[in-house]
């Protein structure tokens, strides 16, 4: 029996006003950690990050995520393209980083790949009896881009994206997610749980205890979450101005997002596309925060900062943008010390599930809900 199955979490399913929170062994629990990994990064759709950080045919990331490896490109006619990053010879590492590539050449014994998978070159391999190039192209996973993000999936039998992402392009609408532009993405690593860093992204509870003096302010009571049909959970709340710069700031507001009218024009949506993508919709500017677990107690992190191409060719956006990455990391700054703290509280044996605030955490208390089904089904 795996670990996970020692924990109920039928506490988890139950709506926001009455659920608990997912057992604290869940974020401190090796073998929890490793039942994920096998139960949800193998078998879900995952956020791997924006789709311009791909920039054209042949452009090329090597991916290490939650125990695998992945080579992300475009194939010559810009489709993205997923690959398990080893060779089918005797499976060294093909590349690291990124760039652009014609293809993918094994760095140990020079077997070539072409951009669509196929293996094209062998050395000294064609005397060989039995060998047939057409059976050792490199092993595929399912790649595809939405709404100006890229998504991988390692279950050949998963359901497709466009059910994954149910009901996602209507109430995101508003934006032109496609067209924005990645400004800045960094990685950092954080000592928390993976869940925990995405949670605290998610919610409006801790804002005045955490941020009080850099964006708290800027936060009305949020709207009542939306309910959807897909693999995510979004909520829409009213800003007192940007919520992309600091309270002392916001004189380098730039433009609205082109097009943006209504009550969208009024505020942020906070977005959650399980398990491991997360967004933050503005009036104008995006920013996205992927997580993956490094282990129960500490997470990879990538952010992306991004900003309507209209913006970035305004005369002044260099200094302006700059203020915007600030305000990025002053919360971040301030959010990391609260996670650590808080899986301190997690380590302890008698930390115990909690109930939901369920205005001010509804993304927290719909991702609960989602991961006890993935974690029991």
């Amino acid at each position: 029996m795996n670990k996970i199955d020692e924990f109920d979490l039928s506490a988890s399913m139950a709506r926001a006003e009455t659920a608990l929170s997912i057992p604290p062994a869940c974020y401190r629990e090796p073998e929890v950690c490793d039942a994920e990994i096998e139960r949800i990064f193998r078998r879900s759709w995952l956020g791997v990050g924006r789709a311009d950080m791909l920039a054209g045919p042949g452009s090329y990331r090597s991916l290490d995520i939650a125990g695998q490896n992945v080579i992300l490109l475009r194939d010559k006619d810009g489709a993205p393209r997923a690959y398990a990053n080893t060779c089918r010879h005797r499976a060294a590492r093909l590349v690291d980083g990124e760039g652009t590539c014609k293809g993918l050449r094994c760095p140990f014994h020079s077997w070539f790949y072409g951009l669509d998978g196929r293996l094209v070159q062998a050395p000294r391999m064609d005397d060989v009896p039995g060998f047939d190039k057409a059976d050792n192209g490199l092993i595929a996973y399912r790649a595809e881009e939405r709404h100006g993000f890229l998504f991988v999936c390692l279950d050949a039998t998963a359901p497709a994206l466009d059910d994954h992402l149910a009901g996602f392009a209507d109430i995101h609408a508003p934006w032109p997610l496609d067209s924005l532009v990645s400004v800045r993405r960094q990685e950092i690593e954080v000592s928390c749980n993976w869940k925990a860093f995405i949670e605290v992204f998610n919610e409006y509870y801790h804002l005045p205890i955490v941020h009080p003096d850099t964006v708290d302010s800027l936060y009305c009571p949020p709207d009542a979450p939306d309910e959807v049909a897909g693999n995510f959970a979004t909520q829409f709340g009213a800003t007192e101005g940007t919520g992309g710069l600091l309270e002392d700031k916001q004189d380098s507001a730039l433009p609205p997002i082109p097009g943006l009218t209504g009550r969208a024009a009024s505020g942020a949506r906070y977005t959650w596309v399980f398990p491991n993508i997360t967004f933050a919709a503005n009036t104008d500017a995006l920013w996205c925060y992927e997580a993956y677990p490094l282990g129960p107690e500490r997470c990879k992190v990538i952010q992306t900062a991004c900003f309507p191409p209209e913006s970035v060719a305004l005369p002044g956006f260099d200094t302006k943008v700059a203020d915007y990455l600030d305000r990025l990391d002053a919360a971040l700054a301030e959010d990391i010390p609260a996670l650590v703290n808080q899986q301190r509280g997690l380590n302890c044996p008698e930390a115990r599930p909690g109930r939901f605030q369920p205005l001010l955490e509804p993304n927290v208390a719909g991702f609960a809900r989602w991961y006890a089904a993935q974690m029991t089904g």
